[in-house]
């Protein structure tokens, strides 16, 4: 038997038994399916030439990062969507830029779900099966907390992002799944966004408390702030209260913990935001603090974690500017700053389009606000590299459907968390509209993805009407719906259609980031002009919009969708099909003008320089 190093972990194993990749023209052998895929979310990080990391002591840290998601690895079902999406691409970004950051969230050993949909488009949930191993590394340390009375015993796994330019990130995965812990206690960390109010409240007080005692017992000793990714990690400010003032004094030291704290919050709708009943409360997390304290600091009638986190911080911000005038708007007795949302750069631009950039934009992955010199690209250059991932991306699509698309076929992407306000529906509410545009200007091709929450049920009757129109339209415009929406297919999508549509109702989109994702690839959007799209929206030169800039009046719908038919008949597919090289340059402004400003680089500097400093 011969033997091979695994690229991601380094373990010996013989090829006989391995499981295998292909990449750069050689076959990689790996331990398991969670190194594989690893590296096939990013072969660079693993085999790319890079300085020594370097290896930061805990006491050295002076930022911690606490999310409830975040999406670190393909492999790992630490996320949902894109709360967790921006948590991950946050982290390589402070990784990248030597920021010291550590990273805080849960490990969760059933995930959110595995998503498969039967031919009439019911979704059925399945449990992640996995195992914490490969890039991830247990370490000796436990904490204790108490819920609903009970002990609970909880360990962290660490997961390091390497910065391209060498630099460590620690992430921290809490976990409850020890053998001492009670069978709920040890649930506690199986399934995100699962369980009920309970379930939910117990998972916050191990991420809050049990973080913050985490980083305590590890030595993370100098932490001057505490970035709170939405609200779920509220409770932190609970434990730096109590560890602020001296035991069996009444004199609570608010101030000096709303100096270490920053919040950020997504969520713009009142209904999104975390409550719970007191009673609940003193049930299961006890008596960390008096009632009237908890009152006063997150509401009278519930404890709501938004107002908790924003009460107990120096800094409060919303994802884009639009979302922090409707997030001011909400909490009117608060000072509501907005930094727009970004994308990690090297993660989502396709290989075809790294390796155009590294030849001719040099330092772009350390400097993405270089890439405005994208302007400057040749037009044979962008189209041979936007074929190479278009063609990555059906070839994936054939694997999971048996389905050969369209290479030349105009291709529309459409992937969001499937939910009412998304309206993944809006292209399809005139069908017979399609239907001209095709024996019109040319051949279309849609493909969607994304989940619905298990509890959503208007959510999945969405994705069931999708799937329906597919199947009454499939003789003139081929509709694909692609189950079990992830990272790797997230990539593919984003960078291998030809348009990226966003149809979402406002003022509800707090920011999006799978246009910003589009746009490091060429891909331009046609969006509603709601979240990060009214910053980044030019008519004609980043892509298209969808409804008016104003929000004086109530979206119509039926007005939108008359919009979107028309622009794609009248001024898209034709402009795509008979004017290539003016969409080449669309495509060339959409890189230059977005993919150089909405990138996690430019968004974490700014949290450092308005909320971290």
């Amino acid at each position: 038997m011969i033997s091979a190093k695994d690229p991601v972990c380094g373990m010996t194993v013989f090829r006989e038994q391995a499981m295998t990749a292909a990449y750069e023209g050689r076959t990689w052998y790996f331990c398991s399916e969670l190194c594989r895929r690893s590296f096939l979310a990013d072969p660079e990080r693993y085999l790319g030439a890079r300085e020594p990391s370097e290896i930061v002591s805990p006491s050295a840290r002076r930022i911690a990062y606490f999310t409830m998601e975040a999406a670190l690895d393909p492999a790992m079902p630490t996320y949902s969507g894109g709360l967790g999406v921006l948590a991950g691409d946050t982290l390589r970004s402070c990784a990248d830029l030597k920021i010291p950051v550590v990273g805080v969230s849960l490990l969760y050993w059933k995930g959110y779900f595995e998503q498969k949909l039967d031919e009439w488009g019911n979704q059925q949930e399945h449990p992640v099966t996995w195992e914490p191993g490969g890039p991830l590394r247990l370490l000796p340390v436990t904490v204790s907390l108490t819920i609903e009375g009970r002990t609970v015993v909880v360990q962290a796994w660490q997961y390091e992002p390497v910065g391209v330019t060498g630099g460590r990130l620690p992430v921290l995965l809490l976990d409850t799944n020890r053998p001492e812990n009670a069978p709920e206690d040890r649930e506690l960390t199986f399934w995100l966004y699962g369980g009920d109010e309970r379930y939910r409240l117990a998972q916050e007080i191990v991420l809050g408390i049990g973080g913050v005692r985490m980083l305590q017992a590890l030595g993370y000793t100098e932490i001057d702030r505490f970035h709170m990714n939405e609200g779920h990690a509220a409770l932190l400010t609970l434990q730096l209260l109590r560890d602020a003032t001296p035991v069996g004094s009444t004199e609570w030291d608010f101030a000096a913990v709303r100096r270490r704290c920053v919040f950020t919050t997504h969520t713009p709708v009142p209904a999104g935001h975390d409550q719970f009943a007191y009673d609940l409360v003193r049930c299961v997390m006890g008596d960390l603090l008096p009632l009237e304290v908890l009152q006063m600091l997150g509401g009278r009638d519930r404890l709501n974690m938004t107002l908790l986190g924003f009460n107990m911080s120096t800094h409060i911000n919303g994802v884009a500017k639009r979302h922090g005038e409707v997030s001011q708007e909400m909490f009117p007795g608060y000072a509501i700053d907005s930094i727009t949302n970004g994308i990690h750069s090297v993660a989502w631009t396709s290989e075809p389009f790294r390796q155009l950039y590294d030849r001719a934009i040099p330092g772009w992955r350390t400097d993405p606000f270089s890439l405005r010199y994208a302007i400057s690209l040749s037009n044979q250059d962008i189209w041979d590299a936007h074929v190479q991932a278009k063609t990555r991306l059906l070839d994936e699509v054939r694997r999971r459907t048996q389905r050969q698309l369209n290479l030349d076929a105009f291709t529309i992407g459409f992937a969001r968390r499937a939910t009412l306000y998304k309206r993944a529906d809006l292209l399809l509410s005139a069908p017979h509209e399609l239907i001209e545009t095709v024996k019109q200007v040319g051949a279309l091709q849609i493909l969607f993805a994304g989940k619905a929450h298990p509890k959503d049920e208007p959510g999945k009757e969405m994705i069931r009407r999708v799937v329906q129109a597919a199947k009454q339209l499939e003789r003139d415009v081929t509709i694909l719906y692609l189950d079990n929406y992830e990272l790797l297919l997230a990539r593919l999508m984003t960078a291998g259609v030809d348009l990226w549509l966003n149809t979402p109702q406002r003022p509800l989109e707090a920011s999006g980031t799978s246009g910003m994702k589009a746009a490091h690839n060429g891909v331009p959007s046609l969006s509603v002009l709601d979240g990060w799209w009214l910053e980044g929206h030019i008519e004609g030169v980043t892509g298209w919009s969808i409804g008016s800039r104003t929000m004086a009046q109530k979206p119509d719908q039926p007005e939108e969708a008359r919009e979107l038919y028309q622009k794609l008949r009248w001024t898209i597919m034709p402009m795509y099909y008979r004017s290539r090289d003016h969409w080449i340059d669309v495509m060339r402004q959409t890189i230059a003008l977005n993919a150089s400003f909405f990138n996690t680089h430019r968004m974490v500097q700014q949290y450092a320089a308005n909320a971290y400093v």
